[in-house]
């Protein structure tokens, strides 16, 4: 496999982003889903051995969504797995599947990989996308609020820097 100097790869548009993010935020609803129904088991296996109070309902959905505590629990690790995968993902490869797809690589501005504290600060402005909008602040950069933040930036990859990668 050919070795790449990924600091010489142009910056990604905004257009190529904004798809890369559609099919990111697919993935992320399944994530939240899987670990939604997986959350949900673990809460009925402490509702089966009691360590769960059921507050007079019959059935565990309603004991559920009637505590504050349980459903902040019950989101809080959904939405901790779907930060997981982006994280993940990254700091392992700086490719999600959506950025695979559309031949995108985040990294830092030398070309290396960030790391997880660096994909973990760029979470909350990368929530929905809204980080994407400053591309209309500072046009000619092609950098997203949370890339400016952070000092990273997400690259067009060719097609032979794309391949085999993830």
């Amino acid at each position: 496999m050919p070795s790449f100097d990924f600091s010489s790869f142009p910056r990604a548009g905004f257009l190529r982003r904004l798809a890369s993010w559609v099919y990111d935020v697919l993935l992320s609803v399944a994530v939240y889903m899987v670990a939604g129904a997986f959350g949900f088991l673990i809460f009925a296996i402490f509702a089966y051995f009691g360590w769960v109070d059921m507050n007079g309902h019959q059935h565990l959905i309603d004991a559920q969504q009637s505590s504050l505590l349980y459903s902040s629990i019950i989101y809080a690790w959904n939405l901790a797995w779907v930060s997981y995968f982006f994280i993940y993902f990254w700091a392992k490869s700086g490719q999600t599947l959506g950025m695979k797809a559309w031949r995108l690589r985040l990294q830092n501005q030398d070309g290396s990989l960030i790391s997880k504290t660096t994909g973990a600060k760029r979470l909350i402005p990368t929530l929905l996308g809204l980080g994407n909008l400053w591309f209309f602040v500072e046009w000619g950069k092609k950098l997203s609020f949370q890339d400016k933040i952070t000092k990273t930036e997400v690259v067009l990859l060719s097609l032979d820097a794309n391949r085999g990668r993830l």
